[in-house]
């Protein structure tokens, strides 16, 4: 009887701290192990009067106290993740099953009553708030608004939107009683099938420095946080735990710089450490990255945090020493391991004690610390408002023949595609997120007044209906990782769309992504066009020309896809994303006129996936791979090595034009300091319009080659109306002009002549300039770590 009491109250302990909770009470048996070795006799319950000199965390100042205060278990415990899974390893949920206080919630931090630390909760992710939308016990709804992803945010270039997406999304973060939002991810999108590619911003790391920045200020001005990921060279999903060997160069340029700016912008409160390793050593264990860099060289004032794993394929010894702070999800067998080599001198406490300082120092910022009240009743109209205007500020108008767009708003349209169907408004994984709704194509032009061929979408509803129902193409309950969606081939619809263009003013073919699944990357098929999508364009548009009809193309896609094969044979192509909730509705704006669009491309599409430098490379082998490619990544590469894409790097039309003049530099034409770059653009079309200016710079190559031009600043006009002008204003630095040089471990900017070049992307150029360097100046000196262990055969000018 004894026995069984023991091992009843074991688990009643086991179960309180894995819910966040410590309880106070004695205890002979450990709490916190499943092994003898972590057993304790430590006494936790307190008279009042001893409660009474029990340091309390009441601010910054009081954390040295009370984590000197911690017992050894409590520290160990305050470094692991609260998770349910450690009740039930087998059929534990990993992720979104958590979290108690917010059910759906990615996870939350252990409580610890008896020292004032409350326990603050994590949730995904890119799109907005991902948490379930119903609970047990009520009727109630949990709604958040599915913004769209960062890709599509970024195609905007507009900063000041991007802050205001920030913001409204904390405010719903906060209305749910969210501390901390485990987003914006903000990798390089340099390997095109990177299955979480549309949760990253750019393949620039400027663009994605800049749009994070403005992202983490508008979550983090409302006193909400933001994690920052993943942490670092995660542009791969096939290797999800490989090594990368990745020069200190492109590491400093490429994949870290976005990183470096947002910190240093921004000050998010948190960073998420990646699967893979880098250079031989995994990001969770690596101390050049996560101390050397992050805290050392650029300061970095937050706690750092693994992503989601069971926490068992690591060293942990190492990952605490590096400055991995905390454990998520976390597990039993963590704290454990923690306790254990405390106990057996392999890991110094002090660590501990730093780990512990840095998250303390984020959780007195919180909501929950600050005693904030959940509403659980968001402004989802307002949500849903900034949603619709920036899913239609991102899209990009690829081609316009002949003026087929805008359409006016009351014609008859007939609509080709299954996604027509199902809508196919966003990711999957930590980018789903529970709208109160989602407006698909058909709904979003009838609300704009267009009319609908009732027909053909019946027979497409029926076609639909008929394929999922066999064993084939049935949804599957799927899981987190897991599409529930296998692809549908095209209707044949080779006499609908005569029938339809004899009765309808214009064809409307909505063509999407391949989907795998999030737990990888996709194929290079998924580049590629079906076989039943391409004989759906030739069926209707050679329907439509006959009738002397335009068509019009619709991109529901995540990414890049081949265009070059089948762009003649449409009049216009509208790259609409996968832009979140309002989806139809922002299509149609852009589509009749609404909306003047004013996207434009973040990121290159290659006329073919055989065009990209790893193409015979990816993802590599025995897992590892090498990202040869060096610096010369997306545009990088094209414009150096002169491969022209199908649609370039900074690329998007307008319903109107603009002109660009009086693009100068400083009266000297001499660098001091900074150097200011002045342009003037106009509006010389009918239709008011905004415009994404863009500034290149074009570098001398020295001891150091350079690629033919980088991206070093950009702004987006306001509203201009025809035949207004605005003045422009660009600042560079030294540190903007910069190159990092590995021999001296520093940004180096070379002497030479610099070449300043604007314009409305990176092939169109409408301005240049000139500026000389004298002498080289050493801007900064780093760290010298992350070298590779293996020796990379970088692609090189010097080699072509």
């Amino acid at each position: 009887m004894l026995k069984k009491w023991k091992k009843q109250r074991r688990k009643l302990l086991a179960i309180a701290l894995a819910s966040g909770v410590i309880v106070s009470g004695t205890y002979t048996d450990s709490a916190f192990a499943s092994n003898s070795n972590a057993n304790t006799n430590e006494t936790v319950s307190q008279s009042a009067e001893e409660q009474q000199q029990v340091p309390q965390l009441v601010d910054a100042a009081s954390i040295d106290a009370v984590i000197a205060a911690m017992t050894l278990q409590e520290k160990a415990a305050m470094v692991v993740g609260a998770n349910t899974v450690a009740l039930d390893p087998v059929n534990g949920e990993i992720i979104g099953a958590q979290a108690r206080k917010v059910p759906g919630a990615a996870g939350q931090t252990q409580a610890i009553p008896r020292l004032g630390i409350p326990s603050i909760v994590l949730a995904d992710g890119p799109m907005g708030v991902r948490i379930d939308p119903t609970r047990p016990g009520t009727e109630q709804t949990f709604h958040a608004t599915k913004f769209p992803s960062p890709n599509v945010l970024a195609s905007t270039w507009d900063t000041e939107l991007v802050n205001k997406v920030g913001s409204a999304t904390a405010d719903e973060l906060k209305a749910y009683g969210i501390d901390l939002l485990l987003a914006p991810g903000m990798n390089i999108q340099s390997y095109l099938l990177n299955g979480r590619n549309y949760e990253y911003f750019s393949e620039d790391p400027l663009v994605t420095g800049i749009m994070t920045s403005e992202f983490v200020n508008g979550v983090q001005d409302k006193g909400v946080g933001t994690t920052i990921k993943h942490f670092a060279a995660y542009n791969q999903r096939t290797l999800n735990n490989g090594n990368m060997n990745v020069s200190q160069r492109a590491l400093r340029e490429i994949y870290l710089k976005g990183f470096e700016i947002a910190v240093k912008e921004s000050d998010p409160w948190a960073v998420m450490d990646s699967y893979n390793a880098i250079n031989g050593t995994y990001a969770t264990e690596n101390k050049d990255l996560l101390t050397s860099v992050l805290r050392e060289d650029w300061g970095f004032k937050g706690f750092t945090m693994t992503d989601w794993e069971n926490g068992n394929n690591r060293d942990i010894v190492k990952q605490v020493v590096a400055g991995t702070d905390l454990f998520m999800p976390g597990n039993l067998n963590q704290i454990n391991r923690i306790i254990n080599a405390v106990k057996d001198g392999s890991l110094d406490e002090k660590y501990l004690d730093r780990n512990i300082k840095s998250i303390l120092t984020i959780v007195v910022q919180t909501p929950t610390f600050k005693g904030h009240e959940a509403t659980n009743t968001p402004d989802l109209e307002a949500g849903a408002k900034l949603a619709r205007q920036a899913a239609a500020d991102g899209m990009v108008l690829l081609k316009n023949e002949e003026k087929a767009l805008p359409i006016d708003n009351d014609v008859s349209v007939s609509l080709f595609g299954t996604p027509n169907i199902e809508k196919m408004t966003g990711g999957r994984g930590s980018a789903l997120v529970y709208a109160p709704y989602q407006v698909g194509f058909p709904e979003g032009l009838q609300n704009a007044g267009l009319q609908i061929n009732e027909e053909l979408l019946g027979k497409y509803e029926t076609y639909v209906e008929e394929l999922r129902a066999t064993d084939e193409y049935k949804q599957t309950p799927g899981n987190f990782f897991v599409s529930t969606f296998p692809t549908l081939p095209e209707m044949d619809v080779k006499e609908d769309a005569v029938a339809a263009a004899k009765n309808t003013d214009v064809g409307i073919i909505v063509l999407s992504s391949e989907f795998g699944t999030y737990g990888s990357d996709r194929s290079k098929g998924d580049f590629y066009l079906s076989e039943s999508k391409r004989k759906m364009i030739d069926d209707v548009s050679k329907a439509y020309h006959a009738e002397g009809k335009p068509v019009i193309a619709v991109l529901n896609v995540e990414g890049p896809l081949e265009t070059a094969s089948w762009e003649d044979k449409v009049d216009g192509i509208l790259l609409g994303w996968q832009p979140g909730q309002e989806l139809g509705n922002s299509v149609a704006d852009v589509l009749t006129g609404k909306v003047n669009p004013s996207g434009k491309l973040a990121q290159t599409f290659p006329v073919d996936y055989a065009d990209l430098p790893y193409a015979d490379r990816y993802p590599g082998e025995n897992n590892e791979f090498t990202y040869e490619e060096d610096i010369y990544v997306g545009y990088r590469y094209n414009s150096t090595f002169g491969l022209k894409p199908a649609y370039e790097f900074g690329y998007g039309l307008s319903y109107t034009t603009f002109d660009y003049e009086n693009v100068r530099v400083n009266r000297n034409g001499q660098i001091k300091d900074k150097m200011t770059v002045f342009a003037t653009v106009e509006n010389t079309g009918d239709v008011a319009g905004r415009e994404a200016v863009q500034v290149y710079v074009s570098a001398p190559d020295g001891k150091l080659e350079k690629p033919e031009l980088e991206l070093k600043a950009f702004a987006k006009t306001n509203e201009l109306r025809p035949g207004k002008k605005e003045n422009l204003t660009f600042d560079l630095d030294l540190k903007d002009l910069a190159s990092f040089d590995e021999e001296k471990s520093a940004w180096l900017v070379e002497k030479g002549t610099y070449e300043v070049l604007v314009g409305a992307s990176s092939t169109d150029i409408r301005g240049a300039a000139s500026f000389k360097v004298d002498k080289d100046i050493v801007v900064e000196t780093v760290n010298d770590v992350l070298a590779p262990q293996v020796e990379i055969n970088k692609l090189s000018k010097l080699n072509e």
